[in-house]
């Protein structure tokens, strides 16, 4: 289902809690929601208003991706950029890096299974943002 974006500070600021496959309709309202937003590369659970740690992102290909409980586990090639979000007015200057290993879980089966993989370019930058949300770390 299409969810509102949410703006409030006060709730994007706080850390998310861990997914379980039980978010899985989560999961889905966040695909539907950045399905339907022109130019969104990316959305965390609690921007569209739930503080749990899932995000949803297209990669290079335009092909949508969910990663429960993201966590950065390397991080190599330091550059400075600027970006903007989606719940934000004002574009922020960050670090970002531009090799990144991640572990998450991914839904399968009806079970979270754990994952690591290596991302690269703009599709790690993307997921970088989104860690940062599940945080509570405002760009």
């Amino acid at each position: 289902m299409i969810k509102e974006l949410v703006k409030d500070e006060a709730l994007l600021s706080k850390p998310c809690e861990a997914a379980t496959a039980d978010d899985a309709d989560v999961a889905q309202d966040l695909l539907d929601t950045l399905a339907s937003l022109e130019d969104a590369a990316c959305l965390a659970a609690n921007q569209i208003g739930v503080a749990k740690s899932i995000v949803a992102y297209l990669d290079e290909n335009d092909e949508a991706h969910v990663m429960y409980n993201p966590v950065l586990k390397l991080a190599l090639g330091a550059f400075k950029t600027t970006e903007g979000c989606l719940t934000r007015d004002e574009e922020s200057k960050v670090t970002r890096f531009d090799r990144i290993k991640v572990a998450y879980d991914e839904l399968a089966d009806g079970a979270l299974k754990p994952r690591k993989r290596d991302f690269t370019g703009w599709t790690a930058q993307v997921i970088q943002h989104m860690i940062d949300h599940c945080k509570g770390k405002l760009v």
